[in-house]
């Protein structure tokens, strides 16, 4: 038997309204802007949430020295165009030279890793 259930996946960055602003083109949802907390609620039901982070360091894509804790692994139809519409929104790449792969990685505009996985 569970312990808890999963709430929501909190990110911290410099700017919340602006990172959610990034996530929410990327995935839809309703942002709920409280200043030093943003909510974003996700068509799907689940939610992501950003939390102002005052000296916030971006880790780095690989690196163990300055390890990446964490990514998110966004489900797309269509890679080139899911690449495009996020490098629009401030997306930086990382690992996407490798075109046969089912996988591309990129930094959000805080610098957290996430990839673009083919569905």
């Amino acid at each position: 038997m569970a312990l808890a259930t999963l709430d929501v996946v909190v990110l911290d960055c410099p700017d919340p309204t602006a990172l959610a602003g990034f996530y929410a083109a990327v995935l839809g949802g309703t942002i709920e802007d409280q200043g030093e907390w943003v909510d974003l609620k996700l068509p799907s039901g689940t939610g992501m949430a950003f939390q102002a982070a005052p000296g916030f360091v971006p880790p780095k894509w690989p690196s163990s020295d300055h390890s990446q804790q964490f990514h998110l692994d966004l489900t797309v139809t269509d890679l080139d165009t899911a690449e495009k519409g996020v490098l629009e929104l401030g997306a930086k790449p990382l690992d996407t030279e490798d075109r046969t792969r089912s996988f591309r990685v990129y930094a959000d505009p805080a610098g957290h890793p996430f990839c673009l996985c083919a569905g």
